[in-house]
């Protein structure tokens, strides 16, 4: 058995940053989350979000891909809350791209503390500057 320790950081959104996480459901959605993912081995260190986006903190396993994994958390959870009673009128869907970039394991207290604080976090700063800071900083590349 091969002993690995990769975190992996993932930032995804609804589709056309629709602001449907609003708290008390971008807490319940967090939960299931986490739930799930528990239940698909898959190692969530830490999780959070605003209203139209969720970062994770994920300890990739060595038979896991980052795109699986990006796959069965967005996929499954837009099913499930598009599906709970008492928020029919609500439409989750996530946008087709996601961020994912390693974390080094000096990073990561660092990186945890970002998460736990996006509410403060965009007090100051809107998704899209966020987003824009994340491709200059990470030299991401539209194809």
């Amino acid at each position: 058995m091969p002993f690995t320790k990769v975190y992996i950081h993932y930032v995804w959104a609804t589709k056309n940053r629709v602001r449907v996480l609003t708290p008390p459901l971008r807490r319940s959605l967090f939960e299931h989350i986490k739930q799930n993912a528990i239940s698909k081995k898959i190692i969530i260190d830490s999780i959070n979000g605003h209203l139209e986006h969720v970062h994770c903190l994920i300890c990739l396993q060595p038979t896991q891909t980052i795109d699986n994994i990006a796959k069965l958390l967005k996929g499954e959870s837009a099913h499930w809350f598009n599906n709970r009673s008492g928020i029919n009128h609500l439409r989750l869907i996530w946008q087709d791209d996601y961020f994912a970039v390693s974390v080094s394991e000096s990073a990561i207290d660092k990186v945890r503390a970002y998460i736990t604080n996006q509410e403060l976090h965009h007090q100051k700063k809107t998704f899209i500057e966020e987003y824009s800071e994340f491709m200059k900083r990470y030299a991401f590349h539209k194809n």
